[in-house]
């Protein structure tokens, strides 16, 4: 499934949503943060989940270390973003262990928070 520009989550005030009023998982090498996403307007498309990827130097390092980290995490969120209820917006904050461990168990852990995040997953 492709990952579609609607599905990014990119208005600061939106990210500040999830972060301040959200609940969140501790994944090990990630951490989601999620907020179901209140009744849409009529512009946006209410069937899709919507993701931000954050990676800071201080928790990754350098530039090339961030991007592979994100790429890994937006992939992840493509794979799997069926298995999530629609209208949540989600942040994934990578640690430095997202760009280091097998692309297998980020999506074990993906896929383990997915089913407790969403109420009835999709399988």
């Amino acid at each position: 499934m492709r990952f579609r520009p609607e599905q990014h989550l990119r208005r600061q005030s939106d990210i500040r949503a999830v972060r301040e009023q959200g609940r969140r998982v501790d994944c090990g090498a990630f951490t989601l943060w999620w907020l179901p996403r209140p009744i849409p307007p009529v512009a946006d498309d209410p069937r899709c989940a919507r993701v931000c990827v954050v990676a800071s130097t201080a928790a990754v390092g350098n530039a090339v270390h961030r991007n592979r980290a994100k790429r890994r995490l937006r992939e992840m969120f493509r794979h799997h973003q069926e298995k999530l209820s629609a209208g949540l917006d989600l942040m994934c904050v990578a640690r430095a262990a997202a760009g280091r461990v097998k692309f297998s168990e980020l999506e074990q852990k993906f896929v383990a928070a997915c089913q407790k995040i969403s109420p009835s997953p999709h399988v």
